[in-house]
């Protein structure tokens, strides 16, 4: 059979286009996100716009945001612009909202377990080691198990240890645990019944609502989170003692929810560069912590007038044993519940040993610096 020469200038000519094509789409392909257009993504957090809580949550959209290059576009709004600051897991699951910033305690009525991302004393881990349990323990896996056994349609990134949280503001200060006996006290998660089992009358407010609850006697007392926080919001308006130091929030953190549907609905590149961007969020956010939180603590007592406590021992251990008894009853009536309490406790057995043989004790180089018997340092 013999091939004329218009024929094999056609077939060359049919080849080349083809070949051009397939190199076009080559070069297209990476860029799902940019062909599409970009993603724009419209969140709540769980925070009054003034508190830095919410700032946190910007700060992480930001990071999202420019990582991305603007292929993902997440806007957040504060709390109360879509839904209550207690309604953001059902308005995320459902699509009203396509993410949010909050944290898990405060899904507490949703399934009591997922309250122990922080609200406890997390087995002497620090929320540090409580994360590291989330990522290398079995957390994400537990976390995952659920909210798919209450039908969530989200995807959760808890991130951004905080620090150990007071004990909270009170008229007067706290000097055993019969002065909580009778108080009207705001707090949330399983401290609502560590709180009940020392004798408060415990009310679960969100931070935006707690100092107008305070001021109108509502409430005789209540925790939020930290210094920061505690001062933009007011709580020095309304009380000028403090309790430092607790166990009922020794070791939480943050959560970065997005809807399942509109998460899974990314190209891998998006997703890679959210868990990334979480990470080092979570970073970000506990060295703003220290400068900020250092800094609101100092003017609240020279500003503001705020005396702060140490939260005696002997309180400190009745929320330990108190706890224990909340723990025992609801891993009885949950198998989740004790499922990741078990998980907690073997991670924090060996984390904190090798944490409290290895770590120094810091309390003697601040006293040798700054202490009353320090020499002055030129």
């Amino acid at each position: 059979m013999t091939t004329s020469k218009k024929d094999t200038t056609s077939s060359r000519r049919r080849f080349l286009k083809v070949a051009a094509a397939g190199a076009a789409a080559t070069v297209a392909a990476p860029s799902i996100a940019s062909a599409q257009g970009p993603v724009s993504m419209r969140w709540q957090s769980t925070w009054p716009a003034k508190d830095i809580f919410h700032e946190y949550a910007l700060d992480y959209a930001k990071k999202v945001n420019d990582m991305t290059g603007g292929d993902l576009k997440i806007e957040v709004l504060p709390a109360g612009a879509v839904v209550p600051a207690f309604g953001l897991l059902d308005a995320v699951s459902k699509g009203t909202l396509d993410g949010g910033h909050g944290v898990l305690v405060y899904h507490y009525g949703k399934q009591n377990a997922l309250a122990l991302w922080g609200s406890g004393p997390g087995y002497a881990m620090d929320a540090n080691m409580l994360l590291a349990w989330h990522k290398y323990g079995g957390g994400k896996e537990l976390l995952a198990k659920l909210y798919a056994s209450i039908g969530a349609n989200v995807v959760s990134f808890p991130y951004g240890p905080m620090p150990t949280q007071p004990l909270g503001w009170f008229k007067k200060p706290v000097t055993k645990a019969e002065d909580l006996q009778g108080v009207k006290f705001r707090t949330v998660g399983i401290s609502i019944d560590v709180f009940t089992g020392l004798g408060a009358a415990v009310n679960a407010l969100p931070g935006g609502e707690i100092v107008s609850a305070m001021d109108r006697g509502l409430l005789d007392a209540a925790e939020f989170n930290n210094a920061s926080s505690d001062r933009i919001l007011g709580f020095a308006d309304v009380s000028k003692v403090c309790m430092l130091q607790s166990y009922h929030q020794n070791a939480e953190q943050f959560e970065i929810m997005f809807n399942k549907t509109k998460y899974d609905a990314l190209p891998e590149k998006i997703k890679a560069i959210i868990a990334v961007a979480t990470e080092a969020a979570g970073q970000d956010m506990a060295w703003k912590a220290i400068d900020r939180y250092s800094k609101d603590y100092e003017e609240l007592q020279t500003k503001d007038k705020v005396k702060f406590y140490k939260t005696p021992d002997s309180i400190l251990q009745k929320q330990l044993d108190i706890y224990d008894q909340v723990v025992a009853k609801k891993s009885a009536e949950n198998p989740l519940f004790k499922e990741i309490v078990e998980s907690q406790m073997a991670f924090a057995k060996r984390a904190t040993q090798w944490e409290q043989d290895t770590v120094v004790n810091r309390r003697m180089a601040y006293n040798h610096y700054f202490g009353p018997n320090a020499k002055k340092k030129t």
